[in-house]
């Protein structure tokens, strides 16, 4: 008898093999459809082929209020380009049949409400997705979300800034499955220059309410960022920074461009 592998294990898998080769997880983030619709495929394997652990697919959405310059542009060009949730769960199924790679979908609460979510749920567990992030739906209210991914199997990943009270964190880490995002700053995505100070504190607050891998993400741009936090989180999201990547490489140069940029960021997560 042949069990299915769900992606909720494919994401606890790559945690578990990050911390047997003493690094941390690098999980990756690009935006369906940018540069075109073409060459999504091409840059998820790239990421892949440089080390990336985990894949976000980042869901275009008109109004992506937790995201920066960088993502919102790709974002537009992405719904120019005519790209629609049906595409990001079919970028997903190939490159999932293809890899057998864990893959989340970033989006925003309305595209996934258009959808439906039940609808969501059924369609992201045939295309082997292991889960969820939507940056603009809080915790608190996420409870008919939750209803329909349960049964599915599939994962909600919640963010948690630094301004997260302990009271919070208290009440609802208990309730989270499959990893902790933590975000290293307040404000929106996109490359920085250096990491904020209350990173590892926040980190330090919420693994005393969790045994699940925490990753931190928003900002994390270069090597020397993802080394720094060697030894403080389980893994690093880097989303701004690859795009960037993408965006500035001739067309025929991306793929390659984009897998050496991985594999500088995996590279510096090794201790």
């Amino acid at each position: 008898m042949t069990v299915a592998v769900t992606g909720a294990l494919r994401v606890e898998r790559a945690f578990a093999r990050a911390r047997a080769e003493r690094r941390l997880a690098l999980v990756v983030y690009l935006t369906v459809g940018y540069p075109d619709r073409t060459s999504t495929g091409a840059l998820l394997r790239a990421a892949l082929e440089g080390g990336a652990d985990i894949l976000e697919l980042g869901v275009p959405f008109s109004d992506p209020l937790a995201d920066g310059t960088t993502v919102q542009r790709a974002s537009e060009a992405a719904l120019r380009n005519g790209v629609t949730l049906a595409d990001c769960l079919t970028e997903a199924a190939a490159v999932v049949g293809e890899r057998d790679a864990p893959v989340l979908l970033m989006g925003y609460t309305n595209p996934f409400m258009q959808y439906g979510f039940e609808r969501l749920a059924a369609d992201g567990a045939r295309a082997g997705v292991a889960g969820v992030i939507v940056p603009d739906m809080p915790a608190e209210e996420s409870a008919e979300l939750d209803m329909a991914l349960a049964p599915a199997g599939l994962l909600r990943i919640d963010l948690y800034a630094p301004t997260t009270p302990n009271e919070r964190l208290a009440q609802l880490l208990p309730q989270a499955r499959g990893f902790v995002y933590c975000v290293s700053l307040t404000g929106v995505t996109g490359a920085r220059r250096a990491l904020a100070s209350d990173v590892a504190e926040l980190v330090g607050r919420v693994r005393r309410h969790t045994t699940l891998p925490i990753v931190v993400g928003f900002g994390i741009s270069a090597p020397e960022h993802v080394a720094a936090l060697r030894g403080i989180a389980d893994g690093v999201v880097v989303g701004s920074a690859a795009i960037d990547v993408v965006t500035s490489a001739p067309a025929e140069d991306r793929a390659r461009a984009l897998r050496a940029f991985v594999e500088s960021l995996q590279a510096a997560g090794r201790s």
